[in-house]
């Protein structure tokens, strides 16, 4: 057997130049100086304070300004940038790669205020780079696990005054805002990382997803493949360029009032971009002197501006995730169903952005538009906001959008979209009159029905608009093409067994299954086959903010929690209907072979019969995203935005022990 060799050789990776030796010291004088303590605070303080500001001292910081009040700056920083940019180490992607240019510029504002910031990372993975692959199953999951690492973090400064939280992309910027939610009377405040840029020739990031799949069903060459994809992320920093999971979270940020107006979607690097540092660690100052904490701004009515700017903007679907989260951190209502329903029955959207349309503009265009504060001048002539409802300005919004309708900034920047790219800024943010003129219609549904019990989501803008009949109702009738495995049914896409007509049913991807993978590599690949908007997707699993087409996820009860989605054999005749007026939908078995029945007979069935024989959680499932699973489950599942509810899970744990069925499971507990 022939031995694997290495170009490396031994000596290199144990000898060294021998000079090394010669310059190891063992003792340094320490800084000069003297830190500016007093005989109380010797008496008084606490140990680790007076280390602290040994340590201060040790990493340079000159001892008479010691005594300066602290400040925190965390961020989901990844990678390692030369001076000049050029990358050491590259991060896991775009949106936090840029994010120390940030911390950079709030920490230099801190300082010249007469402030210490200390610094702090906890970086984040990218759903675009773990697309079908193991790695999903870690998305979810992980938002959870950095919202208490940062937590953690900010408890770990004792002596802070008050956070600044940068981050820009799906699960950092959610776990960044769980963080500074749970800030309580301290303040803190939110810089979104921004956006990146259009490739002046080519295609975006979320389209840029689907050359595998095109390639396969020869839509495009390999010379087409391999040029799109070298220039699709056309600048090195920020979220991606559609209104997807990222976008969406920045948006809601600021619309809770966390972070400074016209601050999210800005272009990653840029001067304007920089600004919003230096101008946010003004902005905490400001805070700490009047008093302002954490819990001034977040309230139940900040929790709902938020729903509503992101009904208006036709968010991303993941945000009925995250912002019941953000609330829990924050110790406020959770929205549920009803009231998502409620919002977005009653709000119109007014952004036309990708992946939404009808002209699908980037999120760099609808930041020149104005973004956030210009969605809510609309919103606020139609009363649909609580303007009273204090922000991170330490003013209210209704002063902050005061402003902003006077503001130079406002008119400068939609010029500057006229003169860059011919557009004009009303087609990107619309009235709600001239909204509704075009066919913009409400983006998020929750149908219900035999297969979706507890309910189900759909961006019912997303659907193709030749599908929509002249009552602006959507309806497909079809047979059900079951997978238990993303794997198993992106194979049947790309082989061509998936025809006209068909509803892929793609169960155990919920949280017991994969970790409520997010499978937009079955959205995007169905995007391009031809017959494509035929096709639907009912699964338990989660969907990317830039998916389209008829696609149903979040179906609860999960499979594995006893769902009846779980039920569903090949061939099952399953009805699909939403009403983009009234969003209302359902999701239905109404059929076996050439049998026809009504929703009710098909709930009897289901529940006649077995779960199937093969659910199961997917082979590579991880052991801590089991436990996250377990944990959310007790703690309200997926409609509680999959948290960790302390009290319901140490009630849980403190319970009797019973044989009763494992709602994780499915199992009995023995």
């Amino acid at each position: 057997m022939k031995h694997p060799q290495s170009t490396i050789s031994i000596s290199s990776v144990l000898e060294n130049d021998s000079s090394l030796f010669e310059s190891i010291k063992t003792h340094a004088r320490g800084p000069e100086g003297a830190l500016p303590i007093t005989p109380e605070m010797l008496l008084t303080q606490p140990s680790g304070n007076l280390f602290g500001l040994t340590q201060d001292a040790g990493m340079g910081w000159e001892p008479s300004r010691l005594l300066d009040p602290e400040f925190l700056i965390l961020s989901t920083h990844g990678g390692l940038r030369a001076q000049d940019g050029t990358p050491i180490a590259l991060g896991f992607h775009t949106g936090h790669w840029e994010v120390g240019l940030l911390v950079a510029e709030a920490a230099r504002e801190f300082r010249n205020l007469h402030a210490i910031p200390f610094a702090g990372a906890c970086t984040d993975p990218c759903d675009g780079r773990t697309q079908g692959t193991a790695g999903m199953m870690d998305s979810l999951p992980y938002r959870n696990d950095a919202a208490i690492v940062l937590s953690r973090l900010i408890r770990s400064l004792p002596t802070r005054k008050g956070v600044v939280g940068i981050a820009t992309c799906d699960k950092g910027l959610p776990a960044m805002m769980m963080a500074l939610a749970s800030c309580g009377p301290y303040p803190s405040i939110l810089v979104p990382g921004g956006v990146t840029l259009l490739a002046d020739e080519g295609e975006d990031a979320g389209k840029v997803q689907t050359i595998g799949a095109r390639y396969a069903t020869n839509q495009i060459t390999l010379e087409y493949a391999a040029e799109v994809g070298c220039r699709a992320c056309a600048t090195p920093g920020g979220g991606c360029q559609f209104l997807g999971t990222a976008a969406t979270s920045q948006v809601v940020g600021e619309a809770l009032g966390l972070a400074l107006p016209h601050s999210a979607l800005a272009p990653s690097g840029q001067p304007i971009w920089l600004d919003h540092g230096a101008r946010s660690a003004r902005a905490m100052l400001r805070m700490k002197h009047l008093g302002i904490g954490t819990s001034d701004v977040l309230s139940d009515a900040a929790i709902r501006n938020a729903m509503v700017v992101h009904a208006a903007f036709g968010g991303s679907t993941n945000l009925l995730l995250h912002i019941p989260a953000i609330a829990h951190a924050a110790g406020l209502h959770r929205p549920t169903v009803d009231d998502w329903v409620n919002v977005n029955r009653h709000i119109p959207r007014l952004v036309d952005a990708l992946p939404n349309g009808p002209n699908n503009f980037a999120t760099v265009q609808v930041f020149l538009a104005g973004a956030v504060p210009e969605v809510m001048l609309h919103l606020r002539r139609a009363g649909l906001l609580d303007t009273s409802v204090r922000t991170v300005t330490g003013e209210t919004l209704d002063e902050n959008l005061n402003w902003w309708q006077q503001s130079e900034r406002r008119k400068a920047l939609k010029e500057r979209l006229r003169a860059l790219d011919g557009v004009d800024p009303e087609d990107v943010i619309l009235s709600p009159d001239e909204a509704r003129s075009r066919g913009l219609t409400p983006t998020v549904c929750f149908p219900i029905g035999n297969l979706a019990p507890e309910g189900s989501v759909i961006k019912s803008t997303s659907i193709d608009p030749s599908l929509i009949d002249e009552r602006h109702r959507y309806q497909h009738i079809g047979p059900a093409r079951v997978f238990i495995t993303e794997e198993a049914a992106i194979a049947a896409i790309k082989q061509g067994s998936i025809g006209k007509g068909d509803v892929i049913v793609l169960i155990c991807g919920g949280p017991a299954g994969a970790g409520m993978q997010e499978i937009y590599q079955i959205t995007s690949a169905l995007k391009n086959l031809p017959d494509c908007k035929h096709v639907a997707v009912l699964t338990d699993a989660r969907f990317s903010g830039v998916s389209t087409g008829a696609c149903i996820g979040h179906i609860s009860p999960e499979a594995l929690a006893g769902g009846p989605i779980g039920r569903v054999l090949d061939g099952d005749i399953i009805e699909i209907v939403v009403d983009r007026d009234v969003l209302h939908g359902s999701v239905n078995l109404v059929g076996e072979g050439s049998e026809r029945f009504s929703a009710e007979e098909g709930r009897r069935r289901l529940q006649a019969r077995s779960p199937r024989e093969d659910l199961a959680p997917h082979p590579m499932l991880p052991s801590q995203t089991r436990l996250w699973a377990a944990l959310v489950q007790a703690s309200g599942g997926i409609w509680g935005g999959c948290v960790y509810d302390t009290d319901a899970i140490v009630a849980r744990l403190q319970a009797p022990q019973t044989n009763s069925p494992n709602p994780i499971l499915g199992k009995e507990t023995r």
